[in-house]
Parts: C-alpha cells; sequence; structure tokens
C-alpha cells in the first residue's frame, strides 16, 4: 500500500483534517475517486447531485473524466466542483505518463489490457475504446497515488468502469460501478468480470437487477444493490397551483428511446379532437431534424414547440408552468431503453401531473392512476387519451400531484439515495480497512 502523500492547497481546496476513527465505529471512506465518460455533462446531473452531498457529508471527492469537458451549457452546480476534475492532458504528456507507467509494473499493465481484451474482442469497436480509456486512466496514475483514493467508483457499466476496474488492480484499492441503463442493455463491456470484481455494485432499479440475473449471472440478486437516481429537493419547489391548463412540457435527449416521435403522433390525435393544447419538447440530439419535418407534415408547427437544450433553471421553470409532463419512453431497435428517467421525477416533484410508458423501471417510479398515468409504448392512440384526459381534469391533475411529490420523497430524493451509497461505501471500506 502506497504511503498517503500531502497534496499542495491548490490540489485540496476542500480538504479537511482526517480525523482518527474511533474504535469500534466504521471507518467511512475518507477519500473517493469518481470516474465519468465526461464532465460536466448536461444530462448527468444526477451525478452532481451525489458527489456534492458525499463533500457535504465529509468525502474527499475527486472525478476522473476520460473526455476533456464538453463547451456549451454548464450547469451551476457542476461548475462548482471544476476545481475536482482531472480531464486528458495533451498527447505527448499522456504519452509519457502512460509509458513511465507501464515501465514501473509492465505485469500489472499488460494483465489489464490481456483481460480487456479478452473480454471485448468480439466488439473490436468497443475493444479498441475500451484499450484507449485504459490508457487515459493510467496517465493519471500519478497522482491518484498521491490522493490515494479508498475507492474507485464508476458512473455506467461501460468504459468509466472498465478504466475503474483497471486502477483498481494497478492501485490494488477496491473498486464499485453504478449501471443504468443502455450501459447494460446495449453496451456489455465486461459485466460478470465486473460483477464478480467489485466491492460495491451499485444499479438504479429492480428491474435492472432481474435483467442481470437473467442475462449476467444469477449472483446478482446477491450482490447488486439498488440506489436510485434521485432529485434535490431543496432545489424543486412542490407548486400544484397556479398552472396553465393546456401545457404540455417534455425534456429529454431527442433520441429513440425518449419517444418524442409517438408524443408528436399523439398530439396530431389531440389536436384534431378539439383538445386545446401547447407542447413544449426540451432538449437536442440526432432526430431534431426528423422531428421538425414531422411536426410540418402534421401541421402542428403552432402547437409544437422544440425548445432545444436549456439551462436547468429554464427548464424548472417550464415544469412549474406545465399542466402535464410527458415521457413517453420506449425500448429502441438496439435494445436501448430509459432506466428511471431523472426528468420525470423532476417534474413529479414539481407539482406537474405526468403520463409515461409501462417501460423499464419506470413503474417503480409512477403507480398506474395513483401518482400518474402509464401507457403501452409505442401507442400514440393510447397516450393521446391520457394527455386529454389529464389535460381536461384539474382535480385528476391535482391529486396525482399530491402523490407524485409524495412518492418523490420517499424513494427518489437524492440527498437520502447519495447517503444509502455513503452507507454502502463505509461498508466497502471497513471490509479493507
Amino acid at each position: 500500500m502506497n504511503a498517503r502523500v500531502k497534496l499542495s492547497s491548490a490540489d485540496t481546496p476542500y480538504a479537511a483534517p482526517l480525523k482518527p476513527v474511533a474504535r469500534g465505529v466504521q471507518p467511512s471512506p475518507r477519500r473517493v475517486l469518481y470516474i465519468v465518460s465526461a464532465f460536466p455533462c448536461w444530462s448527468e446531473t444526477f451525478i452532481v447531485r451525489e458527489i456534492r452531498t458525499l463533500i457535504e457529508d465529509g468525502v474527499d471527492v475527486r472525478i476522473l473524466s476520460l473526455k476533456r469537458p464538453p463547451e456549451g451549457l454548464v450547469q451551476t452546480d457542476a461548475a462548482a466542483l471544476l476545481d475536482r476534475v482531472r480531464s486528458p492532458q495533451p498527447a505527448a504528456v499522456a504519452g509519457r505518463r502512460v509509458l513511465a507507467e507501464f515501465l514501473a509494473q509492465p505485469l500489472q499493465v499488460l494483465g489489464c489490457a490481456a483481460k480487456i481484451v479478452g473480454g471485448t474482442w468480439r466488439e473490436p469497436v468497443a475493444m479498441l475504446k475500451s484499450l484507449a480509456a485504459f490508457a487515459r486512466g493510467l496517465e493519471h496514475v500519478s497522482w491518484l497515488r498521491t490522493f490515494d483514493p479508498e475507492l474507485i467508483h464508476a458512473h455506467w457499466a461501460t468504459y468509466p468502469s472498465t478504466v475503474a476496474w483497471a486502477l483498481g488492480r494497478i492501485l490494488r484499492r477496491p473498486f464499485g460501478f453504478t449501471s443504468h441503463a443502455h450501459d447494460i442493455f446495449v453496451n456489455r463491456h465486461m459485466l460478470l468480470r465486473k460483477l464478480e470484481d467489485s466491492a460495491l455494485a451499485i444499479t438504479i432499479s429492480q428491474h435492472n437487477v432481474e435483467w442481470f440475473d437473467r442475462h449476467v449471472s444469477p449472483s446478482a440478486n446477491d450482490k447488486l444493490q439498488v440506489v436510485h437516481c434521485g432529485v434535490d429537493l431543496n432545489h424543486i419547489e412542490f407548486k400544484p397551483d397556479g398552472r396553465s391548463d393546456d401545457l404540455i412540457v417534455a425534456t429529454g435527449r431527442l433520441h429513440p428511446i425518449k419517444g418524442f416521435d409517438t408524443l408528436i403522433r399523439a398530439l396530431d390525435i389531440v389536436k384534431r379532437s378539439g383538445t386545446p393544447f401547447r407542447c413544449r419538447i426540451i432538449g437536442d440530439g440526432p432526430l431534431r431534424e426528423e422531428f421538425e419535418t414531422l411536426i410540418r407534415s402534421l401541421d402542428l408547427q403552432d402547437h409544437v414547440e422544440l425548445a432545444g437544450a436549456q439551462p436547468q433553471e429554464s427548464v424548472r421553470a417550464s415544469l412549474d408552468e406545465a399542466a402535464v409532463f410527458a415521457l413517453p419512453s420506449q425500448i429502441a431497435e438496439d435494445g436501448g431503453r430509459d432506466g428511471i428517467p431523472v426528468a420525470l421525477m423532476e417534474a413529479m416533484a414539481s407539482g406537474c401531473a405526468v403520463v409515461s410508458c409501462v417501460t423499464s423501471g419506470i413503474p417503480e417510479l409512477i403507480a398506474n392512476g395513483e401518482s400518474g398515468l402509464l401507457v403501452p409504448e409505442r401507442d400514440p392512440a393510447a397516450l393521446a387519451a391520457a394527455l386529454q384526459r389529464l389535460l381536461g381534469d384539474r382535480a385528476l391533475r391535482a391529486r396525482f400531484s399530491t402523490a407524485a411529490r409524495q412518492r418523490v420523497e420517499q424513494q427518489f430524493d437524492a440527498r437520502k439515495e447519495a447517503r444509502k451509497l455513503h452507507r454502502l461505501m463505509t461498508k466497502v471500506a471497513a471490509d479493507v480497512a
């Protein structure tokens, strides 16, 4: 085990003096490394909330981003964490650091590379990207030895968890990962090895546990822990009153799994029924032009707005105005699907009545007929009927919104879920102490 070297004040802006652990008390992890694909990421605010809560609880969290920070919108909460982030270095610098690490312990580096190749060779593109990600992890080993993380944790069971697994072996530290949706349903990178080797295996829904049990290993029921991606209720005021009676809001990436094509076709049915409405779809993505064409072909330009990506503050203002929030999630042709969309949680917490689909873990969030409405996926007629029912019944919307807020408070409070994760991390720390 490497001795911990004191970091400079520039490297530890939030570090506090470490206190000795009382005898008989489980040691909480004091230093945790998070590995993510990109930080900040506009669509992954749940990771920010989780990290912030751990920091508030006294954990020194550092973040390894496998990609350079993207340009564009940076949410306020994410901006406050930027001085904790390490990103890829220029190629020449990175190359020297990777070479130095290889020369220092060639057997360990080659062993990790061989297992990555062995676990991904059937998908050559994924194999090469995995090796490249491993190299991006190796270039940071020097400062990681100084930081001396007690746990290396990755969000997403793809490249970030591959790097977390490898760095755990290189640094002789326990590793964990949180799996979500596409990272298990579509991109299955070394899932069995990661599940077996992890000190902490997390997923975001019981649906995912059952999927692991069927497709990866029957040990999943014993190994996997469910920690929901939640919302920060301190920043979402419950506003059931004063809403527009005709506004439908949808948020999410313009991607097949969100089902916005089904929503647009359902809105055509609503328009032809004579029900007054406006719909604002917030988000951007590869299907924007396709959706613009569909909206024009159905003559919905005066009813449907593709509002593009917006800051979180603007999104919440729309949620506070809307009568209905719609997210008709569906399983894409490649098997991709949502987990439990945070966008639905935010809408429910704000006091907005919601309608979604019986897909993936969504029924774990929305009780049909109690806290919202669920319809079959890819069914415009059923979705249109649900939208019309909600638009036309203010009392029903009020009843659903109250139950929905209670559901989020009980099971999807980001702080409660992050502290549940912290307790699980504490158990790992105790096991290796």
